[in-house]
């Protein structure tokens, strides 16, 4: 148990290395809004878990499975380097904000598992959330702070990194849970954290606004 911890304290130590590296040295991508539309990127283990997720929220128009975070050129799901399994979010920003996308993000995962979530372990699954400017830095900094106050000497795994690129994955990967409801994945690990999503965040659910209109 001693040697995992410091594995795991010698692992986080390195992304926040590569973290501060990052923020010094690159500039954050500012996404250009498309038919009133804005985007968000987010890593948080298995694309297939968190792309469930996103699109259940009222203003998430669509949730698109990709890699990023890396500097490896035109990643593949067998050869994607140094990339995380990432989340694209189109959504609208006059019907759900970044920073309700953000209390979503740290809200459905492990915010203190380092290089992976659940049973997903290593760099590929880390988990990261990316900033396009200065006030999403400062929302997501915000965030980490009060969360950091809550643990108990743990600290907040996730990656702050500044938007660089996003590489859309391959074509059988997108909308994996709904074209693959059966699969064991999805019923031992996906469908239990959305369920424990859907338990937090009742209020934020397509189907639940739909049962009121």
């Amino acid at each position: 148990m001693i040697a995992l911890g410091l594995g795991c304290q010698q692992s986080n130590d390195a992304n926040k290395h590569a973290e501060a590296i990052a923020q010094q040295t690159l500039t954050p991508v500012q996404t250009e809004r498309q038919d009133g539309l804005e985007e968000a990127y987010f890593a948080s283990g298995c694309f297939w878990c968190v792309e469930g997720i996103y699109e259940e929220i009222i203003g998430v128009t669509e949730a698109v499975s990709g890699y990023s975070g890396g500097t490896t050129p035109n990643p593949t799901y067998y050869d994607h380097g140094d990339h995380a399994e990432t989340i694209k979010v189109i959504y609208n920003p006059l019907l759900v904000d970044f920073k309700t996308l953000l209390d979503v993000y740290f809200g459905s995962q492990n915010i203190t598992q380092v290089n992976g979530q659940g049973p997903d372990r290593g760099t590929s699954y880390r988990s990261i959330v990316f900033y396009q400017n200065e006030t999403e830095k400062k929302l997501i900094e915000d965030k980490i702070s009060t969360l950091n106050l809550r643990l108990d000497g743990e600290k907040v795994a996730a990656q702050v990194l500044p938007f660089q690129k996003f590489y859309v994955a391959e074509a059988y990967h997108q909308d994996f849970k709904k074209k693959n409801p059966d699969h064991p994945y999805i019923q031992n690990i996906s469908e239990p954290r959305k369920k424990k999503f859907e338990k937090k965040f009742p209020e934020l659910l397509k189907e639940n606004q739909n049962k009121t209109e």
